[in-house]
């Protein structure tokens, strides 16, 4: 229970204190004062809500550029992922690695994914329910990515032939990015 290192600097699990009993669970899914006491400044501004209806759907890598990056608070309600992350930070001792995690609905896990991340997830089930909190608004001028099969970062996704939304077909490589993230150590 509470927050597990990852081995990347600023990138946290959470598993909150679930109360469960014949009836179901109770959790607080966010509580600001639990961030607060890990040293993690963070304002969210608005929840987003994803349906995957198939199994090997994959939405990613993702992630916005400053002045409008996006710090996440990611967790799945229904079914499972794989979800994955990609450190763009410059100067970072983890930059250009990668980590996966598995987040279901019955392991109750959160991920926090500071600014400086690439973000993805691939569904392990059907009807895959994903939600994430976000601390700046969508904004399109911001918005990138890169290739989810990217051959530098050679991930392990697990799936050889997902399926794709037409806009992360036309990601970029990692190799031809210039990272605008710089670590803060």
């Amino acid at each position: 229970m509470g927050f597990e290192a990852t081995g990347i600097p600023g990138l946290w699990l959470y598993a909150p204190k679930v109360f469960q009993d014949e009836r179901g669970f109770f959790m607080e899914s966010y509580n600001k004062a639990n961030l607060d006491a890990q040293g993690i400044a963070c304002d969210f501004i608005q929840d987003n809500h994803a349906l995957s209806r198939s199994r090997g759907v994959l939405r990613g890598l993702h992630f916005q550029t400053p002045p409008k990056a996006q710090t996440k608070l990611v967790r799945v309600t229904r079914g499972k992922v794989l979800d994955v992350v990609v450190d763009l930070r410059k100067g970072s001792p983890t930059y250009r690695q990668w980590k996966s995690f598995e987040l279901t609905e019955s392991n109750f896990l959160q991920l926090f994914v500071p600014k400086g991340f690439a973000h993805g997830y691939v569904t392990l089930t059907e009807n895959v329910e994903f939600l994430y909190k976000v601390d700046e608004l969508y904004a399109p001028a911001n918005d990138s990515g890169i290739l989810w099969c990217d051959p530098d970062l050679n991930i392990d996704w697990g799936v050889s032939d997902p399926i794709l939304s037409p806009k992360d077909t036309k990601l970029g490589l990692f190799k031809d990015f210039e990272s605008p993230f710089v670590y803060e150590g």
